[in-house]
């Protein structure tokens, strides 16, 4: 059952990203770009998730990476979010 969830959660963040980047190309708001730059970095996350808990034996361990992504991630969003509102 977990390989099922963390895999959904992967495909949902694609999909998430994939929808706001074709958005922000179609619209141009900046907004949109940071957004799905943001889910692009989760749905790394997630698949780094995906790889440590699944595929990887357990004594590799992939959480310092998984959360570095998602540090990254959301400081994109935080960036945009500060920058594009002046």
């Amino acid at each position: 059952m977990a390989t099922l969830i963390y895999s959904m959660c992967a495909l949902t963040a694609c999909l998430c990203a994939w929808l706001l980047l074709r958005a922000y190309r179609d619209g141009g708001y900046r907004l949109l770009l940071w957004g799905g730059l943001c889910f692009v970095g989760l749905a790394l996350s997630n698949i780094l998730l995906v790889i440590d808990k699944i595929v990887l034996p357990t004594d590799i361990d992939l959480s310092m990476s998984r959360l570095i992504t998602a540090l990254g991630a959301m400081g994109v969003l935080l960036y945009g979010l500060i920058w594009e509102g002046e």
